[in-house]
């Protein structure tokens, strides 16, 4: 114990390079927009919350959420409190989606980047923006593979489009690598990040892993599906959705209400005990 005392007593940090670090967070919502004819279902679409930025670098560009780790918090304290002090947005949970460390990926120097995924529902968010941003808007996602191979990701807020290009690198450990060959006016190594975030949800949402995060605590099997069909970006047949999801839902003895809208039953997820 006393060779420890004395190594750290004489062990001076600043001999050694340290990067800094960041926290950034992947805020994903679910966005209904009502048809106008009761008898069809709402449309969905995926959202992402993007900050433009209000300073260098990148400046006017738009990014995810984050900035850097203070003295004293933890990453994940860090990340919740970016995100809330940019955009005004309180996620209830963060969970990991990795680590960004490529060299250069910010001009600043020797930065890495912790990622977080946050699932928010649509009905407890009003974002603004704050902080060092100039803006905050939740943009609409688009992530296919193109016939060349590459991925297109493309972002969509009213007038505002934006389109990045990526090329799969490799897929280890169920987690898919990706390369930028243009990242489409996003900020840093943004458009990486948000690839990796996409297809980890994606992989999950095929066994309803997090799909449930998107709903309220009572929703509707209609509902249910237009969640995993927004993430997946595909059409299921209602019966074999039905079939699947059995397992996992219990119905209530509740139904939704509205003028003009035929009743549905509410239901629940299934808790571990039931």
């Amino acid at each position: 114990m006393s060779d420890e005392k004395t190594f750290l007593s004489n062990y001076n940090m600043n001999d050694y390079e340290r990067p800094s670090v960041t926290a950034d967070i992947i805020a994903f919502m679910i966005r209904s927009q009502e048809s106008g004819n009761y008898r069809r279902n709402s449309k969905t679409s995926l959202s992402l919350l993007l900050i433009k930025r209000g300073g260098h670098p990148f400046k006017g560009c738009w990014a995810l959420p984050g900035g850097f780790l203070n003295p004293g918090e933890t990453i994940e304290q860090c990340a919740l409190r970016e995100i809330e002090e940019e955009t005004s947005v309180k996620p209830a949970s963060i969970m990991s989606v990795g680590m960004f460390s490529d060299p250069g990926r910010d001009p600043r120097g020797w930065i890495i980047s912790n990622a977080f995924v946050s699932i928010l529902s649509e009905s407890t968010v009003t974002q603004q923006y704050g902080d060092d941003a100039a803006d905050a808007q939740w943009f609409d996602v688009s992530f296919d593979k193109d016939k060349s191979g590459d991925y297109r990701l493309d972002l969509s807020y009213g007038d505002t489009k934006l389109s990045a290009v990526l090329s799969e690198e490799k897929t280890e450990f169920g987690r898919t690598y990706f390369n930028i060959k243009d990242s489409g006016q996003l900020a840093f190594d943004h458009a990486k990040i948000i690839a990796t975030a996409l297809t980890s949800l994606r992989n999950e949402a095929k066994d309803f892993e997090n799909i449930f995060d998107f709903l309220p605590e009572k929703f509707t099997l209609t509902q249910l599906q237009n969640v995993q069909e927004t993430i997946m970006n595909i059409s299921v047949l209602p019966a074999n959705f039905r079939r699947k999801i059995s397992g996992l839902v219990t119905e209530t003895d509740e139904y939704t209400k509205g003028a003009g809208h035929r009743p549905a039953k509410l239901y629940m997820r299934k808790k571990l005990t039931d």
